[in-house]
């Protein structure tokens, strides 16, 4: 965890330059700021909102509203998604039948001392190696100034040669209860102050009506948006024209009440999932899984997310999901961030749910999911298929938006000390907040009155993509550093010279190359750079 991968780019960028940044530019706010903030929560601000919508929107675009961009799906037929946006409270027998209420628990650990609580399996320790009698320090995974903290603390209890002896480091879960006993926490002085770990459900509880009690009226914000998806299967099947092999999608909010969310918004108790739960048969389970496991690799990488920096991990066999067999495909698509480089974090899963969670809520609910299909089955003697009816197969591309957003906010920053800014936000165009800038020269000479009908027509031709902005103020290498630092991707100035000939000056965000092109040709431009 100390490692650095020094030929990867994401691996030395500083993630608190990144947050710097971000609450300098208005990407990113602590939620309840000026009252201490909350701890697992964040909003976003102005740019952090666009470049939120602008993902979730090309999201959309291409899953629901394209079908996968018009690929082919493995049957040679388009693929065929409807939308869906289900409620954030659902009956608590959803919760039930899914098995989050029993089975949706996190090891936890308690220090008696700091009374901070943490995730047992985010909780590493170390001790000199060889030596069995001495003391064991405790820290975070991925957390340096944790590591750092115990090695400390260690290196003032051992007073051999810390480096020469070598440091053993073990799983927090690995340790019996007599080296608990011994264990020193991550925050605390003494002693034994960590508890064995313990089972914590992660749901948000709350209750339904004014008068309502906990007992009789309690319910829970939804941990995740793919339930709502299996419990309105039939009324989607039964309202619709739709016909399996297809997909229902959703985007929305989720809750988790984590007790160690660190990592900025990589772990946060409110968050937001874009999900697609795809229904097919069960023979065809294995084709469909490989689809879409391909398919969302590729449009990660489409956005910019490319390189070493995005892999794809199969899981192996104990790393399976209650709701996987043994066989069946689950992998992750992964990003080095900064704070889990040389390693990576998950960014979205794509897995074959099997038949479990329709199998589950038909029988917690008595209700049939079972699906009728007409092009299946044995021959009449009219030559016809008799039918089929199953419970579908369900494969899962499940992506964390807030995760998506982060990741695009790491791989855009891009320090370069040759621009007065310091650094530059590399955004794909597509998911850049703000799509252009135009900019007067001087506040005078007749420039506003040339450049604000020229921004009143990008606005109006591009302003359901993003941002176009206008600005007259300071020195125009200033606003060109502040469009730098907010990713965007063109700036068309408006100086003596278009005065003259009727020609503005195109600045490049990447390679700060400038060219001159006809004003009336700014917004075609525009267009073919955006991919419009």
């Amino acid at each position: 965890m100390t490692e650095t991968a020094s030929d990867n780019t994401t691996s030395v960028k500083s993630m608190d330059d990144i947050m710097a940044l971000c609450k300098r530019r208005g990407f990113i706010y602590q939620a309840s700021e000026i009252y201490g903030g909350v701890n697992g929560f964040w909003d976003y601000g102005p740019l952090g909102a666009q470049l939120k919508k602008n993902l979730r929107d090309a999201w959309w675009t291409d899953v629901v509203m394209k079908g996968c961009n018009g690929k082919l799906g493995p049957d040679g037929k388009p693929v065929s998604i409807v939308p869906l946006d289900s409620s954030i409270i659902q009956n608590p027998k959803v919760w039930e039948a899914s098995g989050h209420v029993g089975g949706f628990n996190d090891p936890m650990v308690d220090c008696r001392e700091t009374k901070s609580r943490y995730r047992a399996d985010h909780i590493l320790c170390m001790g000199v190696k060889g030596d069995d009698s001495g003391q064991i320090y405790a820290f975070i995974e991925n957390d340096d100034k944790s590591f750092d903290g115990a090695l400390k603390k260690l290196s003032k209890y051992k007073k051999a040669d810390i480096a020469k002896d070598g440091v053993d480091i073990c799983s927090f879960t690995d340790l019996g209860p007599d080296e608990i006993a011994i264990t020193v926490g991550p925050d605390a002085k003494e002693v034994g102050t960590l508890t064995e770990p313990r089972a914590f459900n992660l749901m948000f509880k709350t209750v339904l009506g004014a008068t309502g009690n906990a007992e009789d009226n309690g319910a829970y914000l939804r941990p995740e948006t793919a339930q709502g998806i299996f419990i309105n299967f039939k009324n989607v099947v039964d309202t619709t024209r739709v016909s399996v092999p297809f997909g229902i999608a959703q985007t929305g909010k989720a809750f988790r009440n984590e007790v160690t969310p660190r990592n900025f918004t990589f772990r946060s108790r409110e968050f937001e999932q874009m999900e697609i739960e795809f229904f097919c048969h069960p023979d065809e389970s294995k084709a469909w899984y490989t689809f879409w496991r391909d398919w969302r690799m590729a449009w990660w990488q489409e956005l910019g997310l490319e390189g070493e920096n995005l892999i794809l991990r199969e899981h192996d066999n104990d790393e399976l999901a209650h709701y996987a067999k043994e066989g069946a495909g689950t992998a992750d698509i992964e990003y080095m961030f900064p704070f889990t480089a040389p390693g990576y974090g998950e960014l979205e899963g794509i897995a074959d749910r099997t038949n479990f969670d329709l199998k589950q809520h038909a029988e917690h609910s008595k209700t049939k999911l079972d699906y009728f299909d007409n092009t299946r089955g044995e021959l009449a003697k009219n030559g016809q298929p008799k039918g089929e009816r199953y419970l579908p197969h369900v494969i899962e591309p499940s992506a964390g938006l807030d995760r998506g957003v982060l990741a695009l906010l790491c791989e855009a920053y891009t320090p370069d000390e040759n621009r007065p800014s310091g650094v530059f936000m590399k955004f794909h165009p597509r998911i850049a907040p703000i799509k252009a800038a135009v900019f007067p020269l001087v506040k005078k000479d007749g420039m506003p009155e040339i450049a604000e009908p020229l921004y009143n027509e990008l606005r109006n031709r591009f302003g359901h993509l993003g941002t176009i902005e206008y600005d007259v103020k300071q020195s125009i290498g200033k606003r060109y550093a502040r469009m730098d630092e907010a990713g965007c991707p063109f700036c068309f100035t408006i100086d003596s010279t278009t005065l003259e000939d009727q020609t503005v000056t195109v600045r490049h965000r990447d390679t700060l190359d400038q060219e001159r092109i006809a004003i009336d040709k700014v917004g075609d431009f525009l267009a073919e750079k955006l991919g419009f």
